[in-house]
C-alpha cells in the first residue's frame, strides 16, 4: 500500500466515516513512530504493543474531535503518550518512582543531549536500560517536552520526585555513554 497516494485530508475524512481502509492507511502511516514512543515507556515489546493498540483504538474513536488546528501526528502522539501513562498507572507501576532528595543537578532544567557520535538506535538501547521510573520521567521531560510540574500531575508524584528521577536518568545515561558496555 502506497501511503503517499493519500493526502492527509482524505485520510481524515475516511477515518471520520469509520472507513476501515483509511483507518489502515492512518495506522500504517504512524504506527512505527508511535510504537517507538510506546517502547520508550514500556521497555518491553508485549506491553508496547498493547499500548499502541489501545492508543489507536482511542485515535479512531475520537478522530471526529480532531479540529485540524495542529498537526495530526502531534494529536496522535499526545493520545499515545497519555495511553501509555494510563496503562502504566493501571498496572500500579508508578510505585517504581524513588523519592530522592532533590539535588542541585535535579533542579537543573537542562535536557540531556546525546553525544554526536551516538546513533539513534544506540541511544534508545541506553534509554531502555534505565529503571522504569527514571525512563518514564526521562521520556516525558526530554522527549515529549512536559514540565516537571505536568509530569508530577500526570503520574501522581511530587515535582521533586520528577526532577530526581530525571536527574537519575541523566546521570545513568552519562555514565553509560562515558563507559560503554
Amino acid at each position: 500500500m502506497r501511503l503517499d497516494l493519500y493526502p492527509e485530508e482524505k485520510i481524515l475524512e475516511g477515518c471520520k466515516r469509520d472507513d476501515r481502509h483509511f483507518q489502515e492507511v492512518l495506522y500504517r502511516k504512524y504506527a512505527r513512530k508511535m510504537y517507538g514512543i510506546c517502547m520508550g515507556y514500556a521497555g518491553e515489546r508485549p506491553l508496547a504493543q498493547d499500548m499502541l493498540q489501545e492508543a489507536f483504538v482511542k485515535v479512531f474513536r475520537h478522530i471526529s474531535g480532531f479540529s485540524g488546528s495542529g498537526s495530526l501526528e502531534g494529536w496522535i502522539r499526545r493520545i499515545v503518550t497519555n495511553t501509555a501513562i494510563d496503562i502504566l498507572r493501571k498496572k500500579n507501576r508508578t510505585d517504581l518512582f524513588i523519592e530522592n532528595e532533590v539535588t542541585e543537578q535535579s533542579q537543573s532544567p537542562n535536557k540531556w543531549t546525546a553525544p554526536n557520535h551516538m546513533e539513534a538506535g544506540d541511544i534508545l538501547k541506553q534509554v531502555k536500560k534505565l529503571p522504569e521510573g527514571a525512563r518514564i520521567v526521562f521520556n516525558l521531560f526530554a522527549v515529549e517536552g512536559y514540565t516537571h510540574k505536568e509530569i508530577a500531575e500526570k503520574l501522581n508524584i511530587t515535582t521533586g520526585t520528577s526532577k530526581s528521577q530525571y536527574s537519575r536518568a541523566r546521570m545513568l545515561l552519562q555514565q553509560w555513554v562515558d563507559k560503554p558496555n
